[in-house]
């Protein structure tokens, strides 16, 4: 039986965007990094899971994209996340930190 994404972290960056997903045991599933114009071709492929994203100004407009289609997003403060993030900070480490902190907070 294929593994279903069930959370995912969003790192929101200037130009590309960094994807962490998991399946419900915590097997990592996609890691990948997604043009802007990519992103909600991706998610619509996606079933309904949560999404973890780091709040800021563009976060608000993304949240709205990706609820429209059916998914949960959890917006969360800088200070939530830094303690999650395992190693040097780059937007793949942010997208797992995200991952992780939406998971555990939902």
């Amino acid at each position: 039986m294929e593994q279903e994404v069930v959370t995912v972290g969003l790192d929101l960056a200037n130009n590309v965007l960094q994807v962490h997903a998991i399946a419900a045991e915590g097997k990592v599933l996609i890691r990948r990094k997604l043009r802007r114009s990519e992103v909600i071709r991706f998610f619509a492929e996606l079933p309904p899971c949560l999404i973890g994203i780091e709040a800021c100004a563009s976060a608000h407009h993304w949240a709205r994209e990706l609820i429209a289609i059916g998914h949960v997003v959890r917006l969360m403060p800088p200070a939530y996340v830094k303690p999650y993030v395992k190693r040097g900070k780059t937007d793949a480490a942010d997208a797992e930190a995200f991952c992780d902190v939406a998971r555990q907070t939902g």
